[in-house]
């Protein structure tokens, strides 16, 4: 993936991305590529198109006008070929056979690199016979069990959420978590663009064994994003059955760690599963299976210890929509579901703090609808221009949940900094350090004393 990756919030065109960066991958490790001389790779551009492609389609470009079928650029010849495969993934989202026929005939006559046409099959598997995608394959609580995995009392944790890009950002990030030397690290979900198998072992394992373990077994936990949904969830389902070894396997998308002196515990909730749909936009009201809520009540309710909680979508933000305006104009700032299910768990024990990705922001909120310490630490990698106003509150809010003065994220050239979170266990407090990566290297931006 390139360093300046895009990604978007519409399920379909982050299949699309994928489905392209895999050609591209394809095609430059055919023979037929590797006999020619030096050119351009296919992995420089594709991508690339693909992102004009997706920006046209949420209104951010004009439409180009089409080429002609004759004498054709290579790059025009490329772009062609991408528009195809953007046909096809809409035609096998919705089930639309004819329309999928029309665009083999097209491929087949067409110039167009054969592994265009084999890439797009093999993604089909992602959709069924009617366009509903073929069905997650979710573990449920009762086959997770009442699973606790223990952890050192002193144990620090590296928390990184919307990281999964492979790209030098990512890299970055990774290179300066290891440096603290974490006990534990933990992904709050989002492997781009949509989760594949290819892109979780690239994007996401890669990087950490050759970067983060180096050749040791340090213990790496991960919750699912929405991005991780969109094909399926079978990449990151591949994924937690090669993190870690028993007894300290991750059994579910969903966990529970605790500290041996019994002080702290940290439940990974799994939010992505109902943020899928192809036809889903980015106000999606994501919710916890009743049985999984339940799981996550009986691990507080049999611990006398403090709990975070981390999942990727937010139970609240001041700056990005959630669910729908009201006949009265107004939105409300939380996720109605999640603050439920928050209420529910908090019935039973003390929760200490609340940690999320999705925006691609770091946001250190006061107290909000009972959550005395709520987190967005979704900062992880995506670049997002100093144009884009991340700190624009929402308009027709009933209610802004406010900021902690001084603690936003400063920037770059361009872009916003990228960073994580460590967590340090230390007996009846737990230290959490902000940290972001800028132009002069490392900056912690505040820190957290939890109690």
């Amino acid at each position: 993936m390139s360093a300046d990756t895009e990604t978007f919030r519409d399920p379909l065109l982050s299949v699309f991305q994928s489905t392209v960066t895999e050609v591209a991958s394809r095609i430059d490790g055919s023979t037929t590529f590797r006999s020619r001389r030096p050119q351009l790779s296919a992995g420089s551009h594709l991508p690339q198109i693909a992102a004009q492609i997706a920006r046209r389609e949420i209104g951010l470009l004009e439409s180009p006008p089409s080429p002609g079928v004759r004498r054709l650029s290579k790059t025009q010849t490329a772009s062609l070929c991408a528009e195809l495969a953007w046909r096809y993934v809409k035609a096998a989202a919705v089930g639309d056979g004819s329309a999928l026929a029309l665009v083999e005939a097209e491929y087949i006559g067409s110039t167009c690199d054969a592994a265009w046409l084999s890439t797009l099959k093999e993604y089909h598997r992602y959709f069924g016979v009617s366009g509903d995608k073929a069905a997650i394959p979710y573990i449920r609580a009762a086959d997770v069990g009442p699973q606790v995995i223990t952890i050192p009392s002193n144990a620090t944790l590296g928390l990184v959420a919307d990281w999964g890009t492979g790209a030098g950002p990512a890299q970055e990030v990774l290179i300066d978590i290891a440096k603290h030397d974490p006990t534990i690290l933990l992904h709050l979900g989002d492997i781009y663009y949509s989760g594949t198998s290819e892109e979780c072992h690239a994007n996401f394992l890669e990087p950490i064994e050759r970067l983060y373990r180096k050749g040791q077994q340090k213990p790496v936990y991960v919750i699912p994003g929405n991005h991780d949904m969109y094909c399926g969830g079978l990449g990151f389902y591949e994924l937690i059955r090669q993190l870690n070894p028993e007894p300290i396997a991750q059994r579910g998308s969903f966990f529970c760690l605790r500290s041996e002196d019994e002080a702290w515990q940290i439940l990974g909730i799994d939010t992505g599963l109902h943020d899928n749909s192809p036809y889903a936009v980015s106000d999606a009201l994501t919710w916890i299976e009743e049985d999984e809520l339940a799981w996550h009540c009986n691990r507080i309710r049999e611990f006398n210890g403090k709990t975070i909680l981390l999942s990727h979508h937010q139970p609240f933000s001041a700056f990005a929509h959630i669910g729908p305006t009201s006949s009265q104009g107004k939105r409300t700032a939380a996720n109605p579901h999640l603050i439920k299910a928050f209420q529910t768990m908090a019935a039973h024990g003390k929760i200490s703090a609340w940690f999320w990705g999705h925006e691609h922001t770091l946001s250190i909120y006061q107290p909000f609808m009972g959550i005395q310490r709520g987190r967005c630490i979704g900062h992880g990698a995506i670049p997002v221009s100093k144009n884009d106003d991340v700190y624009k509150i929402v308009d027709g809010l009933d209610h802004a949940p406010a900021l902690i003065e001084g603690t936003k994220m400063g920037s770059g050239i361009g872009v916003w900094n990228h960073g994580y979170t460590l967590l340090s266990l230390e007996g009846a407090t737990c230290r959490a350090e902000y940290f972001e990566i800028g132009l002069q290297g490392r900056k912690k931006i505040f820190t957290d004393v939890l109690a």
